[in-house]
């Protein structure tokens, strides 16, 4: 585990703003965990940089208009649709 140890109090304010309810063994876990992945990130900070190519070339083509679909042959096969467009389900 890294030096730079992750406190109980730490713990239980990233639980907080994660609105997660953890008890005392729980957080004990956590900070122990926590303290690990830190210290991944700091084995990354390790890793050599690579040379990269400074000279890019964008291989995309040039937009081009095409003929398409028109919106009732789109919204054909459509499970729902509303008011001309595509319906999917509510998130939240």
């Amino acid at each position: 585990m890294s030096d730079d140890a992750v406190s109980p109090e730490e713990v239980r304010h990233v639980a907080d703003l994660a609105r997660v309810d953890l008890d005392d063994d729980e957080v004990d876990r956590f900070a122990g965990q926590f303290a690990d992945i830190l210290e991944y990130f700091e084995t990354l900070d390790e890793v050599p940089e690579v040379d990269r190519e400074a000279d890019l070339a964008n291989v995309m083509r040039p937009d081009e208009e095409r003929p398409s679909l028109d919106s009732e042959d789109a919204l054909r096969n459509a499970p729902e649709t509303e008011d001309g467009y595509f319906k999917g389900p509510n998130v939240s």
